[in-house]
Parts: structure tokens; sequence; C-alpha cells
């Protein structure tokens, strides 16, 4: 089994990354950037509400969705995207695939205490510097550091 999975990455290894989309989510507190990061599903890892692109909305549109259904944001976002990152997107059967996500800013006006995904994630909001700390993706870390909202 070993040798197909090496097969199968391989073969996927050599065609362009997947897309997603994420929110990166922002208050101010006491004029205070303040970033929402919320557990993975799968690992606990920390991460940006992201997603797969859906039909019949726009990119920021399906991030937006994204930030509701995975950390029950309520807010506006941008049209336009404040950066990329890359990762690798760890499928079932443990298939990795290189996947890109183009980020939208999301300013949160609410967080709802019921949402799509409540019983399955952790959701808390950091100082930029500590979400940098806390997630894994160098170039993620990258945005999130810079990012002056």
């Amino acid at each position: 089994m070993k040798w197909a999975k090496r097969i199968a990455k391989d073969l996927i290894g050599s065609r362009p990354a997947s897309l997603q989309v994420g929110a990166l989510c922002t208050r101010r507190i006491d004029g205070k950037l303040q970033i929402l990061l919320i557990t993975s599903r799968d690992s606990g890892r920390w991460v940006v509400p992201k997603g797969w692109p859906m039909r019949g909305r726009s990119l920021a549109g399906a991030a937006r969705q994204e930030a509701w259904e995975e950390a029950g944001v309520k807010g506006r976002i941008s049209s336009e995207p404040v950066g990329s990152f890359h990762y690798e997107k760890i499928l079932d059967g443990g298939l990795g695939v290189p996947t890109d996500v183009v980020l939208y800013h999301l300013k949160v006006d609410h967080l709802e205490k019921v949402y799509p995904e409540d019983h399955q994630r952790k959701r808390q909001w950091c100082s930029p510097r500590y979400a940098a700390d806390l997630v894994a993706e160098d170039s993620l870390k990258k945005i999130l550091l810079e990012f002056k909202g």
C-alpha cells in the first residue's frame, strides 16, 4: 500500500496546486488588532477559516460563507484578496495535495454562539504575533505579522 501512496503522491505532485479561499477575520479592541483563529477538525491545528470555492458565489463570498460555517462570523468582507498562502491539504487516507489559499479580510461585526461547526472547532482571538506563533504555514505567518487591517 505504501508504494501506491508514493506513486499517487508523485502523480499529484506534478499538477498545479488546488485553490481554496480563506477569511482573515479581525476586530479591534481598544485600538489593538485581533485575529480570529479556529482549530482544524482533523488535527486540531490553529488555522484561519477556509474552504473550497462555491458555485454561484464569488471567491470573497465563498470565504465569508466558510467563516460563518467554521467560526460563526458575521461581518463585512473585502472584495479584493489581502494575500495568499500555500499548504499541503491532507486528504482521507493520508495523501497530501498542494493547495493555494486566497485570503480575504473580514471585519467581524458579531460572533454567533451557534453555527454549523460549533461542536467541531475551537476559536480564539489573538494578537497578530501570537496568531503567527500558532499557525504552521510560514507564508500565513508573514501575512498575519504584516497585516495592518
